[in-house]
């Protein structure tokens, strides 16, 4: 009688791995730190420190030794340029303020955000393997966060929306009511590019088909309008890039889960109508925060043509608002549910990135950061598009950092930074970098992952 041997175990050196990509560790660790639950309270307040942040610092720590070492990506020097401009508009912004020292904490948070956690994901990230992990990352996290949020919205223990507590906020609690829409957006575009991308393995599309129509939910009880715009805009923007054909067979496919989810199943149907019907009248008949954007945004051009150049100074918004605001502002916005009791939260931004850079850094300020933005677009753009056989061969990063990008500059108009998620808008301008400024030392080693 014939013994059959049985194949030897397969051992996953684990070690080895470690040894290979420990660097990638505190990257993991900036977003899936982003889990775990946070303190009830005032999630936006300046001056706390997050465990994604000191994940954030390990990160840059981390990218320091090993370019010590010689063991990080090379960079042109036009890359370096577009990756350090914007801190020479944050210094200018700094030392012309009204109160240096006061503006010293925004400075660091934008160094932080803007310089040196996309500079550190750049020329810490070796091959699209590895890009292709911190997206795995932002899927992991955008799925527990949407489950929580889920959860919320069928037990009524989310914040508070229209007098019940039913708008799911995850773990960021009604003080970032932003904050679930952003990491769950992020998870759908990243999801919505795998599953375009025919180079990778069916078992990878058929896992990110699932995880893209899954998240389609907790982004609409999100409530959010400025996530729902952003999100169209970029899923519009990978399908495109990705294929018409194929862009209108996920466009048919999406919106049939929609009307299955909200209009079958009646998942918030009438209040995510409701919401969807506000977003064309934020000019004939505005609610309150519609009409306090506004103000906030007469607010910040009125400081801009004040001080045009340099701006009034990081931090130096809320000392200037109410001087430039009419009496159409009120007071603060009103959060409460989640855990938390009623709180009314100081209106301390414009909302609108691009004018809270205006306001407070002037002309010089928002040249270096959004021209930088502007020429990493372009450039990431053009190489998802280029007939190089190598960027083919990992078209999905390029489809993943375009996405991302288009997402974040569109939010942009709606939002700017602040709160907890914020540390992962660095990681998504790194990503953005990573893929417009090829290195060439890292060519070979990019290769060498798609092919594997």
């Amino acid at each position: 009688m014939s013994t059959a041997h049985a194949s030897p175990p397969i051992r996953l050196d684990l070690p080895g791995a470690l040894r290979r990509h420990w660097p990638l560790l505190p990257l993991a660790a900036t977003v899936l730190l982003l889990c775990a639950p946070l303190p009830a309270g005032d999630a936006t307040a300046s001056g706390k420190v997050t465990p994604a942040d000191a994940a954030s610092l390990l990160l840059v720590f981390c990218c320091a030794v090993q370019a010590l070492r010689g063991q990080t990506r090379r960079l042109s020097a036009l890359g370096a340029f577009l990756l350090g401009m914007p801190a020479a508009g944050l210094a200018v912004a700094t030392v012309t303020a009204a109160d240096p020292y006061a503006a010293l904490p925004g400075f660091v948070r934008y160094l932080q955000v803007f310089v040196l956690v996309p500079a550190a994901v750049v020329l810490l990230l070796r091959d699209a393997r590895e890009f292709r992990l911190a997206g795995g990352c932002f899927v992991a996290l955008a799925l527990v966060q949407g489950a929580v949020g889920v959860v919320q919205f069928a037990t009524h223990t989310g914040a508070s929306y229209q007098g019940a507590d039913i708008r799911a906020v995850g773990t960021f609690g009604p003080g970032d009511v932003m904050g679930m829409a952003t990491v769950v957006a992020y998870g759908l575009i990243i999801a919505t590019a795998a599953a375009l991308t025919p180079t990778l393995a069916h078992r990878v599309r058929r896992a990110a088909t699932v995880s893209a129509l899954a998240l389609l939910v907790p982004l609409g009880l999100s409530f959010s309008r400025g996530a729902w715009i952003a999100t169209v805009g970029a899923g519009l923007v990978v399908m495109l890039m990705a294929g018409v054909r194929r862009a209108l067979k996920v466009i048919v496919a999406l919106g049939a889960a929609a009307v299955v989810l909200v209009g079958g199943l009646g998942f918030g149907s009438e209040m995510i109508s409701e919401r969807l019907s506000s977003i064309t009248q934020v000019s004939s008949a505005p609610d309150q925060s519609v009409t306090d954007r506004y103000t906030m945004w007469a607010a910040a051009e009125s400081m801009w043509r004040e001080r045009p150049a340099a701006g009034v100074g990081l931090k130096g918004f809320p000392a200037n608002r109410d001087s430039h605001s009419s009496l159409g502002l009120s007071s603060g916005s009103d959060t409460a549910g989640a855990g938390q009791a009623f709180i009314r939260q100081p209106l301390l931004s414009p909302h609108n990135m691009y004018l809270l850079v205006l306001s407070e850094q002037g002309l010089i300020g928002l040249t270096a950061l959004a021209g930088g933005w502007a020429a990493l677009l372009v450039a990431g753009v053009r190489r998802v598009l280029a007939p190089d056989p190598a960027a083919r061969r990992i078209r999905d990063c390029g489809l993943v950092a375009v996405g991302l990008f288009v997402w974040q500059l569109t939010d942009f108009l709606y939002a700017d930074i602040g709160g907890p998620s914020t540390v992962l808008t660095g990681v998504i301008i790194g990503l953005a970098a990573w893929w417009a400024l090829p290195s060439p030392t890292a060519d070979g080693a990019v290769d060498r992952a798609a092919a594997a």
